[in-house]
């Protein structure tokens, strides 16, 4: 077997382990039926499917030759390290961080952290732009999780809100 396209057959793989890997932790879970749905029924859904979308585009990477055998670039470390970033970020500014003495931000200013972060790992940064986007998420969070699906998480920042 000779891979002819090492982007996709690698992305295939991790496809595959992150499905089957979610697939067996659903297992855990009571799955139920199509009709009484448990837990781990649609983790085990997602989770197969994944897998099987992994094995095509592994298959499809054996299979289908690409010009000059699509080689793996470097790696990507400013990139991953603020997307990274920004979600660790994102959590301590939601739910804070207690025991290093972090109170919770809130929803809001998690938001905007995140958003800022993240746009760090692209080539250039426009405040004006990041500003907007972080502000329509924002809202629309606001919006989504709090007014209409009525979710319990703090929204301000704990020493405004009280």
């Amino acid at each position: 077997m000779k891979i002819k396209s090492q982007k996709d057959f690698f992305a295939g793989l991790m496809f595959l382990v992150v499905g089957g890997g979610f697939a067996w932790g659903a297992t855990t879970y009571s799955v139920g039926t199509g009709a009484r749905m448990g837990p781990g029924y649609f983790p085990l859904l997602l989770g197969v499917i994944l897998a099987i979308i992994g094995a095509a585009i592994m298959f499809k990477a054996t299979v289908v030759e690409t010009v000059g055998g699509d080689k793996i670039g470097k790696w990507a470390w400013k990139q991953m390290f603020f997307i990274i970033g920004a979600n660790l970020l994102f959590g301590v500014l939601l739910a804070g961080l207690p025991s290093v003495g972090i109170p919770a931000m809130g929803l809001i200013i998690a938001i905007y952290g995140l958003t800022f972060m993240a746009s760090l790992a692209g080539n250039q940064f426009k405040f004006l732009e990041v500003f907007i986007l972080a502000t329509v998420l924002a809202v629309g969070s606001y919006v989504a999780f709090v007014w209409a699906l009525a979710l319990q998480f703090p929204v301000w920042p704990s020493f405004i809100a009280g």
